[in-house]
């Protein structure tokens, strides 16, 4: 590409949770509610080189305190050369990206994730060059920014969509999404909406825009919620979007905000779904504990200026904030070490302006004792035990600042992590206060986590000493101490965090886990813990009706998202965990952090995503990664890569041969699973199974072209008898088209449309025909669904329900293939790859050890397979009974029929 063009189409950027940007060119116009062609003059009008952005969408769904975003973008080139786009999307640090597209003149492509040293390898020309081929690097205090840069061709338009996750935190009494909306155009189509559901119920909900007048909020913020449902709906039209009713500016610029919390009338809050459970604790009407806390101040010559004076503004701040029932104390080092008071007095009025007096006065030191000052705060917490005993019932809190690395005294890393580690002994948290980013942030946070406490980064900027009285509110009032949350031993597989050492005013503790089969009914929460001056406990058992309420009213989207939520908190822990050890204790931590992040599609640090179809002009493909704390900030990145979109040529024609409609009998798979290739040429069929455990997902159809794939879930026979062959199902379908952002989720019980934002829920008890955009889905009422994709396929799911007698004591589903002459000839997959002509000889007919299933030899794709003839059913007219096909049966798998192993169609998400 001409180096000349630089970045003049477009440069897009999407700032999510904390910030939501799109920088680009004058204003689009404020006229709303034309036809199709007439927008399409007024953009080309308007545009700048060209290039107009037609629409922004942020979708945020939230089902039980997990949430999961889409952001979804589409950009027009109406130019007749191509052009360079950017689209920048900053998603949260503690968020997994899982999944991206980018669909362009018909064609999809997208990400996979695999395991982080895979996918370097393949990109190892650019680690050998020093070049940084990743997209995701660090940006500001709490975000991570995620840049892509690609050509598009003239008179054609690209569609981004990044998806990624996370479980909200609720802090100060509520869950928090921020939004920063800095348009600097107009936008015809620009939304954000966000659906909430929350079993226990929404207790408050708002929604506020800073940038927008009191009048102009209330006209397009629209905000509700009733018991379990929340939405919010921010849909300005251009009009709205003009800073003057004859400016061509946007007056978007400012934070959009959505605060909400839970009703807490009842203490238990414990969901069980699909094998899984997450316990969400947070206890109303608790009496505030009284404290013990010391702060550890570095007072090295490194925080000189203003460093030091934002510290002492903070901690005059939080010292008026301590209650008269809290003890405390002030330890500072440098060199060396002092003690305001070394031990706790009480927070008297007198003893807090004492305090304040020490405070104002101190002076710096010039190196860092860091070892000796935390040593020091230790031991005067320590002494309540010896010498304070009626202060042992207090909650008792180590706090401390530093912003540089020890220099003094004890210096090596590893010893002060074992010093405070056997000093503390457990007895309380200590929380860690990094202050810059000349500390060592890392040691600081696994010397918290080894202490039952957290750390946290206090940036060097106006709102300093905002950001550390912020943190302290969040631990000011504590509620409870050594809590204990326990579950059934012989009903829990795998289980999160369940021991804290305290519980705040205003937080949650949340815990999820894997529950064993068949122990769901009997499953409760004992929690213990200590309050102020009493003991607390409590038992949470599951509400049967109600969990069968919410399957009925959520159904598998609840299900899904209990289990990644469980995913979510699990890889999270492994991953701080494997910060604190070495060897071969690190290296289990991380097999099992890697093969989590895999099955559950998570960019984490031990993971990346590459895109299929993209590379830049030395042919370096482009690589999502999840960037480290310490990660370089974006200004410090090497040269921008513009990506190409290398296969935007049409599709090469099909063959006569196979361009026929599909004659009666048809491909498809069912009942365990059985896949049957129905070979037209030759008027026979094919056959073979697939054996893999119950949870796997196959990929059955994809086509790059179009992006569209359909994906299936195995499930397990509910009841089967020692010995008997473990059976597996088709339980759950995942159908897409990114071209036109459509998904279909089918289970025997469900059928939802497009589950990733929220749209609607049918039964097998409908009968429905939805339409969306090219894609028509028929619902048969308890018998099959239809899906009809426009220069696409036509394919069927039926859906087998278990009747009495029957073997199988699970419901499950089967899915042929109706139609396929239109998909392209890159269509791939256990049944795609079929969709092409396929040559075969069969030769040698023999006795097989079945006398009624004789044996013979084929040639096939130039291999030698013994095959066996024999039966299978095609439940596609009558779901029942079925119809008997013939079939020559290729065994292990499919092994020598299909492209490569069975095991490389094994994928890590539904969609």
């Amino acid at each position: 590409m001409d180096g000349a063009m630089g970045l003049r189409g477009l440069l897009l950027c999407v700032y999510l949770v904390s910030l939501l940007v799109l920088q680009a060119m004058p204003a689009l116009g404020s006229a709303t509610g034309r036809s199709k062609s007439s927008e399409k003059r007024q953009a080309v009008d308007t545009a700048v080189d060209g290039v107009f952005i037609r629409s922004l969408k942020v979708n945020c769904k939230v089902t039980s305190r997990f949430a999961h975003y889409v952001v979804t973008s589409q950009v027009v080139n109406t130019a007749n050369e191509a052009r360079e786009v950017a689209f920048d999307v900053e998603i949260p640090k503690t968020a997994f990206i899982s999944d991206f597209a980018i669909t362009a003149d018909g064609n999809a492509f997208i990400g996979d994730i695999k395991d982080k040293v895979t996918a370097w390898k393949q990109y190892r020309k650019a680690a050998i060059s020093g070049e940084n081929a990743g997209l995701v690097r660090a940006s500001g205090r709490t975000m991570e920014q995620f840049t892509i840069h690609l050509t598009v061709n003239p008179q054609s338009k690209v569609t981004f969509q990044l998806t990624y996750e996370e479980v909200l935190k609720r802090n100060l009494k509520q869950y928090e999404i921020v939004i920063k909306v800095k348009p600097k155009q107009l936008v015809h189509h620009f939304e954000i909406s966000v659906d909430i559901f929350e079993p226990q119920g929404i207790s408050k909900l708002d929604a506020q825009a800073s940038f927008l007048p009191k009048e102009l909020a209330a006209q397009t913020i629209k905000k509700s919620f009733s018991g379990k449902k929340g939405h919010v709906l921010f849909r300005p039209t251009v009009s709205q979007q003009q800073s003057c009713p004859t400016c061509s500016t946007s007056l978007l610029n400012g934070h959009f905000k959505v605060t909400y919390d839970v009703s807490r009338d009842k203490i238990c809050d414990l969901l069980v779904a699909n094998n899984h459970f997450a316990h969400f604790f947070a206890p109303q009407n608790l009496t505030n504990m009284n404290k013990n806390v010391v702060f550890v101040i570095d007072i090295s010559g490194s925080m000189r200026g203003q460093k030091v004076k934002q510290t002492k503004e903070a901690l005059l701040k939080i010292l008026g904030d301590l209650q008269p029932g809290d003890y405390f104390d002030l330890v500072l080092f440098g060199s060396r070490v002092q003690s305001w008071k070394g031990s706790l007095v009480q927070a008297s009025e007198a003893n807090v302006q004492a305090a304040k007096d020490f405070v104002q006065r101190f002076s710096l030191d010039e190196a860092t004792n860091l070892n000796g000052g935390l040593l020091r705060g230790i031991e005067i917490l320590n002494q309540v035990q010896a010498s304070l005993p009626e202060l042992s019932n207090h909650a008792s809190i180590l706090i401390m600042l530093t912003d540089g690395d020890p220099t003094e005294g004890v210096t090596d890393r590893s010893q002060i992590l074992k010093n405070v580690r056997n000093a503390i002994r457990g007895r309380f948290p200590l929380y860690n206060l990094g202050f810059g980013h000349n500390v060592d942030f890392n040691f600081l946070e696994v010397m918290s986590m080894e202490n039952n406490g957290r750390a946290q980064r206090i940036y060097e900027d106006r709102d300093a000493t905002q950001q550390l009285q912020g943190f302290y509110s969040q631990v000011a009032k504590p509620l409870l101490v050594d809590v204990d949350l326990q579950y059934p031993q012989d009903a829990v597989l795998a289980l999160t965090q369940n021991r804290h050492k305290q519980y705040y005013e205003g937080s949650e503790i949340v815990v999820a886990g894997r529950i064993a089969d068949n122990k769901q009914s009997s499953f409760k929460a004992d929690v213990r813990a200590h309050g102020e001056g009493q003991k607390f406990s409590t038992t949470c058992l599951v509400d049967e009706e109600e969990m069968k309420k919410l399957l009925r009213e959520r159904g598998h989207m609840l299900e899904n998202h209990v289990e990644r939520l469980w995913a979510y908190l699990t890889i999270q822990e492994l991953l701080a965990k494997r910060m604190k050890v070495d060897g071969e204790e690190r290296a289990n931590l991380s097999s099992q952090a890697l093969r989590m992040s895999l099955d559950y599609g998570f960019v984490t640090p031990l993971t990346s995503m590459s895109i299929r179809g993209m590379a830049d002009q030395d042919g370096l493909k482009p690589i999502i990664d999840k960037p480290s704390e310490d990660s370089q900030p974006l200004e410090m990145l090497g040269p921008r890569r513009t990506f190409l979109l290398s296969a935007l040529q049409p599709p090469p024609t099909r063959s006569s041969s196979n361009t026929q409609r599909l004659p009666d009998r048809v491909t498809g798979v069912d009942t365990d699973p059985h896949f049957i290739i129905h070979v037209p040429q030759k008027e026979d069929a094919l056959c073979f199974n697939i054996n893999e455990e119950p949870g796997v997902i196959l990929s059955l159809v994809q086509d790059p072209n179009t992006g569209f794939s359909v994906n299936g879930q195995l499930i397990g026979n509910k009841a089967r008898s020692p010995g008997q062959h473990d059976g597996t199902y088709f339980g759950r379908l995942g159908i897409a088209n990114p071209a036109t952002a459509f998904q279909l989720e089918v289970t025997p019980q469900n059928i939802t449309l497009n589950p990733g934002s929220g749209g609607p829920v049918f039964s097998w008890r409908d009968q429905a025909v939805l339409r969306q955009d090219g894609v028509v889905v028929t619902i048969n009422k308890k018998r099959n669904l239809v899906v009809s994709v426009d220069d696409g396929g036509t394919f069927e799911v039926v859906l087998h329900q278990v009747w009495k007698g029957s073997s199988i004591h699970q419901d499950f589903l089967g899915f042929y293939v109706l139609d396929s002459h239109r998909m392209s000839a890159r269509t791939h997959g256990l049944l795609g790859q079929f969709f092409h002509p396929i040559g075969f000889e069969v030769s040698d007919i023999r006795p097989g050890s079945d006398p009624t299933k004789p044996d013979a030899t084929m040639v096939v794709k130039n291999r030698r397979l013994t095959v066996t003839r024999g039966l299978q059913k095609d439940y596609s007219k009558d779901p029942r009974h079925g119809a008997e096909v013939s079939c020559w049966f290729i065994h292990d798998n499919g092994a020598g029929l299909i492209d490569g192993a069975y095991t490389d169609y094994i994928i890590s998400d539904i969609f």
